[in-house]
């Protein structure tokens, strides 16, 4: 007699609730980064920034399609990963985000750029992280994180 668990192996949730579930974590790190912007406050208007600034309507331009490649990554890595690869992806994702979220925190609401310098150079190292753990496993979620790095 051979039990049905016997044998089985993880199973990857279907596609779509991969990619589901990734742009739900990934809208979540935005919506919680986003909340700590105050790009009209007194305190961002007096710091010197570079005349080769973009405008801030362009920062909703670029980060749509990162975000979006983020996700996409994320669902297409944890469909081709397994047991406690998996889970280490999920976790080098998720840890990316917190950081990704974190960054404007430090820099907005902390208002230190140096603290958000810190949090740049953790985030680089996290994102140089996600990129060799998923190449390994997932050239395609690697690319579509080149952008983003």
């Amino acid at each position: 007699m051979r039990l049905i668990s016997e044998g089985s192996r993880p199973v990857a949730p279907s596609g779509w609730k991969r990619y589901a579930a990734a742009a739900v974590a990934v809208a979540a790190a935005a919506t919680a980064g986003s909340v700590a912007v105050d790009a009209d406050s007194d305190w961002y208007h007096s710091l010197r920034k570079p005349a080769w600034q973009p405008p801030s309507w362009a920062f909703g331009l670029v980060w749509t399609p990162l975000y979006a490649s983020i996700a996409f990554a994320a669902g297409h890595a944890l469909g081709r990963t397994r047991g406690s690869e998996r889970a280490a992806t999920a976790i080098s994702f998720s840890v990316n985000l917190a950081l990704n979220a974190g960054w404007t925190w430090l820099f907005f609401r902390r208002r230190s750029p140096q603290a958000a310098l810190v949090g740049t150079l953790v985030l680089d190292l996290s994102n140089a992280e996600l990129i060799r753990r998923t190449a390994g496993t997932d050239p395609v979620a690697a690319r579509a994180l080149l952008p983003y790095v």
